[in-house]
């Protein structure tokens, strides 16, 4: 076979790492204070990344090889699929992001891998990319490095001191799924290197309000990411196991990346996937119990045998399901109570606990702080405006779910 070129090399890994969603950097501080090095950790880059259903997802994102050992159903780089395969050397990625950097094409990296020799090989070369982009060209812009729970853990702590986010996927929300659609990892390897670097996150915060001199470790913290729709488990399943893994091992994110059939897939998998909504249905779940309080509990209240409504958000369907906790007055209710209001987000709910202690807030008053005062409307008490029986309505749902056209998350 033809040794490749670099381009080529770049165009197989770049499109190999266009599954994983995972990769989104909400930006952290910079790791050294002090003048010069290149690179910036604010925003995302601009080295365009096109995932099947469309979403476009940012930062120079690359596999350092897409070879790997394992066998996973669901990845189009499983040993068993026929793909193109390529694998990039440390200098070359080393090379490729300063030079995408110096034209102004990215602002940092998101690098993953296939296995390739064994765990422990492929998470060193991992860590040298990012130690060579540190210390031998002062660069600090965002690094994301995707660790290997299967590698030593000694290794796997090495990728903190130079990423500021890692990231280990859980890949499947079930057990029996992860055990039937990647026989070769293991549950508890997973959580276990995801223990492991949640306490090496938490020393390192420790260590760092103590001595001035403390190493900065992971300051993004590590995210995960599960597949959407290539089991059978019921979208209440997929947000009790991300409760899980915020309250367990304290992730800054959990991803959700709806299934998507893959060039010469196995027979196991699903033949259609997912509808992209429902996918965006649980990251409005995700953000409800991140920001506005909510527990699993109410996300299973919200939804009907176990699935999120497609029609209407999950705050709007938990609302019309407890009506009797509105109307909500916006003069006189708790944040926690203002924030079940569908439409009205968190900066809105900090605007009116603000303003309401000048003044009587009026309907036009809310009205200026939501893109949908029809949605509110019927959930909330204001100085000149009561609902009367419109949040009784039988036809309450009809009146409002069409309102809902466009993909967003909440009123800002």
């Amino acid at each position: 076979m033809a040794k490749l070129t670099l381009k080529e090399k770049l165009e197989v890994l770049a499109d190999a790492a266009k599954y994983d969603a995972s990769c989104a950097s909400s930006g952290t501080a910079k790791r050294d204070s002090r003048k010069g090095g290149i690179g910036s950790t604010e925003g995302m880059g601009i080295c365009h990344a096109y995932a099947p259903d469309g979403r476009c997802i940012s930062l120079l994102k690359i596999l350092l090889t897409n070879y790997c050992q394992f066998d996973c159903h669901y990845c189009i780089n499983r040993k068993s699929s026929s793909v193109r395969r390529a694998a990039f050397t440390v200098a070359e990625v080393v090379d490729l992001t300063l030079g995408f950097y110096r034209r102004n094409y990215i602002e940092g990296l998101f690098l993953s891998s296939g296995i390739i020799r064994s765990p422990d090989h492929t998470m060193e070369q991992l860590v040298e990319v990012a130690r060579t982009l540190r210390e031998e060209h002062g660069f600090q812009g965002y690094i994301h490095l995707k660790t290997i729970p299967d590698a030593d853990p000694e290794i796997v702590a090495q990728a903190g001191l130079w990423a500021d986010r890692v990231s280990i996927n859980i890949e499947l929300p079930t057990t029996n799924a992860l055990t039937r659609l990647a026989p070769d990892k293991s549950e508890q390897r997973i959580t276990g290197a995801m223990a492991d670097m949640s306490a090496l996150i938490t020393e390192a915060k420790d260590a760092t309000r103590r001595f001035k001199s403390a190493p900065i470790f992971a300051p993004a913290g590590q995210s995960t990411q599960m597949i959407v729709g290539a089991d059978a488990a019921t979208d209440v399943q997929i947000v009790d196991r991300a409760a899980s893994l915020y309250r367990g091992y304290g992730m800054r994110r959990v991803y959700y990346s709806a299934f998507s059939p893959i060039p010469d897939a196995s027979a196991v998998l699903p033949l259609q996937r997912p509808p992209l909504l429902r996918e965006h249905r649980l990251y409005q779940s995700d953000w409800l119990m991140r920001f506005y309080g909510y527990q699993p509990n109410d996300i299973r209240d919200a939804a009907d045998n176990g699935m999120l409504d497609l029609e209407i958000d999950p705050k709007l369907a938990w609302a019309l399901k407890f009506r009797d906790v509105f109307p909500v007055d916006v003069n006189r209710a708790e944040k926690e109570r203002l924030l079940r209001v569908p439409g009205l987000g968190v900066k809105a709910v900090k605007t009116i606990l603000t303003a309401r202690r000048l003044r009587k807030l009026r309907l036009d008053d809310v009205a200026r702080l939501t893109q949908s005062i029809s949605k509110v409307r019927p959930f909330i008490i204001a100085a000149d405006w009561r609902p009367t029986a419109l949040t009784d309505r039988a036809d309450l749902r009809r009146i409002l779910a069409p309102r809902e056209k466009q993909l967003e998350l909440f009123a800002a």
